[in-house]
C-alpha cells in the first residue's frame, strides 16, 4: 500500500484516543449492524481477531456468533516457514490463549487442526486506515495480504468475503493500493457499512 508514514501514526493515534465508554459503544454498535448483514448471517466459519492497539473490539460479535452455532476462528502467526502467514485456529468460550511475538493472545496449536482463509467463509479484517473505497491500511507486516494471495489467482474465487473493521475515525480521503494488496469487499464501522460498488457506503 502507498502511503505516508503519518496518515499511519494518525490513525492508530486517534483509535488509541478513544476513551473505554466509546470504544465499548462502537463495539455494540458493529456488533448490531454486522450482525443484521446477509453475509454474516449466512457464513458458518468466521475469523475474527483479537484486538490490540485500539483496534475496534470485535469480541461481543464473536459470543454473539458462538451463541448462534457459528464456528469462530482467531488468526495465528504461522509457526513453521519465513514467510508471514496465517493459520486460523478455532476458539471457543474457554479456549486458552497465549500471548504471539507482538504481545496479541492466539489459540494453541497443540491438539486443534489449523485452517487456511480458503476454508473460511468470513473474514472479519483488522486495519490501520481505510478509505470509501474499502482500500485497507494495515500495519505493515503483510500477514493477510500474503494469507489471501490465492485471490489474485484466482478471479473467480467466491470465498471467503473479507469485511475491515474500524472505527470511522479511521477513514483516510484516499489509499493507493500496491499490486500485492488484497482488496476487501467491505468496511464496517460503528457508522456506515462501506462498500466500493454500487453505493460507496450506508448508514443503518
Amino acid at each position: 500500500m502507498t502511503v505516508s508514514a503519518d496518515p499511519r501514526r494518525q490513525s492508530r493515534a486517534a483509535r488509541r484516543a478513544l476513551d473505554l465508554h466509546t470504544q465499548r459503544r462502537h463495539a455494540a454498535q458493529v456488533a448490531a449492524r454486522l450482525g443484521a448483514e446477509r453475509r454474516f448471517r449466512r457464513a458458518r466459519r468466521i475469523a475474527f481477531y483479537w484486538p490490540s492497539d485500539g483496534e475496534l473490539d470485535v469480541r461481543p460479535l464473536m459470543q454473539r456468533a458462538w451463541r448462534a452455532g457459528k464456528r469462530c476462528y482467531l488468526p495465528v502467526i504461522r509457526p513453521f516457514g519465513r514467510e508471514r502467514r496465517l493459520w486460523f485456529l478455532p476458539w471457543r468460550p474457554e479456549s486458552r490463549l497465549r500471548p504471539n511475538r507482538f504481545g496479541i493472545p492466539e489459540p494453541r496449536l497443540r491438539g486443534e487442526h489449523p485452517r487456511l482463509a480458503w476454508q473460511l467463509d468470513l473474514l472479519l479484517v483488522p486495519l490501520v486506515g481505510f478509505d470509501a473505497a474499502c482500500h485497507r491500511l494495515g500495519m505493515g507486516g503483510g500477514y493477510y495480504d500474503r494469507s489471501l494471495a490465492f485471490r489474485h489467482r484466482r478471479k473467480a474465487w467466491r470465498g471467503p468475503r473479507l469485511i475491515g473493521i474500524a472505527h470511522d475515525c479511521q477513514r483516510l480521503e484516499r489509499i493507493e493500493p500496491c499490486p500485492w494488496d488484497v482488496a476487501l469487499d467491505a468496511v464496517c464501522t460503528e457508522r456506515c457499512f462501506y462498500t466500493p460498488s454500487p453505493s460507496p457506503h450506508r448508514t443503518i
